[in-house]
């Protein structure tokens, strides 16, 4: 759903931030359900953790991409509050699959 919500926030963002803010928040969103993805589909548990993090990351960058847009005030604070929520919500589930993953790769 994040993804969904970044999308339909930043299509109202200056057209002047199209190859900045708002491509790199589309990316971003867009790399933490693609790594999670590779993550998964990968066997070995260490590869697995390595793509989590990197999910993790993105999810970083997306977060501080988000603070970014409504200081600027491109993004209205009902949207910045929804996504945030959202973002939140992610963090929690990576870091549950994170833990697994360690949990699993020390049997």
């Amino acid at each position: 759903m994040v993804i969904l919500l970044v999308y339909q926030v930043t299509d109202r963002f200056p057209k002047s931030e199209l190859y900045g803010l708002t491509s790199q928040l589309r990316r971003a969103v867009v790399s933490v359900e693609s790594c999670v993805a590779e993550g998964f589909c990968r066997f070995h548990y260490k590869d697995r953790l390595h793509f989590y993090y990197e999910a993790r990351g993105s999810l970083g960058e997306v977060e501080s991409q988000i603070l970014d847009a409504r200081d600027l005030e491109f993004i209205r604070d009902d949207d910045f509050k929804l996504i945030w929520e959202q973002a939140e919500k992610v963090s929690v589930v990576l870091g549950g699959l994170i833990r697994s993953t360690q949990a699993l790769s020390k049997r």
